[in-house]
Parts: structure tokens; C-alpha cells; sequence
């Protein structure tokens, strides 16, 4: 079992930055990938940055230079930093763990936290 808090959302200017923490309730390095997702509204929920336990990272396309995803295995938590932030990007910003067991891989996910970008 994995729990996930998120935590840094809020409301920002365009422009603005913002850094979104994810702290998990055991090691990270044992878990296969952490990464964000988002979902604004009327909208699926999109996959924003993932970053695996080999050091592997990638990233949505249309995201790739603005936000980058970072971790700190010391301290079991992930972070998002976001730049130069559009009212697009506004959206609740999901936390997510993905760990592989003897039957396959289960999926965690956070409570997650809001992001209001305003024009």
C-alpha cells in the first residue's frame, strides 16, 4: 500500500510559478514510477510528468520546458515545478504511484489539489 499527499496548489497569476509536492508513506525508491496527472474540468485526466526509479523521465508534449518533475528519495516525495503557468493549465493535479507486485502493477493515487491559473 502506498498513501499519497499532495500538497502546493493554489492560485496563481499567468506567468506565475508554482511547485506541487507529493509525499508518499514508504521509500520511493521502491516504487516503480511516480508521476502527475491532471484533470480540468469537463476534461479527462491527462498524464503531466512521470519519473521512474531509474532516473527516467518523460513528459506530455505540449508541457515539455514549462514543467519539469523531480524527486528526493531521501525524503519519499516527489515534486512538480511549474512555469510560466497559463489559465489552461488550471485543473485539479493528481499524485500517482506505480508499483509492479508478483500479479501486476497497482496503481495509487493522491487526493489531489487544485491549480487556479488566472488571466
Amino acid at each position: 500500500q502506498v498513501q499519497l499527499v499532495e500538497s502546493g496548489g493554489g492560485l496563481v497569476q499567468a506567468g506565475g510559478s508554482l511547485r506541487l509536492s507529493c509525499a508518499a508513506s514508504r521509500s520511493i525508491s521502491s516504487i516503480n514510477y511516480m508521476g502527475w496527472y491532471r484533470q480540468a474540468p469537463g476534461k479527462q485526466r491527462e498524464l503531466v510528468a512521470r519519473n521512474y526509479n531509474d532516473g527516467s523521465t518523460n513528459y506530455a508534449d505540449s508541457l515539455k520546458g514549462r514543467f519539469t518533475i523531480s524527486r528526493d528519495n531521501a525524503k519519499n516525495t516527489v515534486y512538480l515545478q511549474m512555469n510560466s503557468l497559463k489559465p489552461e493549465d488550471t485543473a485539479v493535479y493528481y499524485c500517482n504511484a506505480g508499483v509492479y507486485y508478483g500479479m501486476g502493477l497497482t496503481n495509487y493515487w493522491g487526493q489531489g489539489t487544485q491549480v487556479t491559473v488566472s488571466s
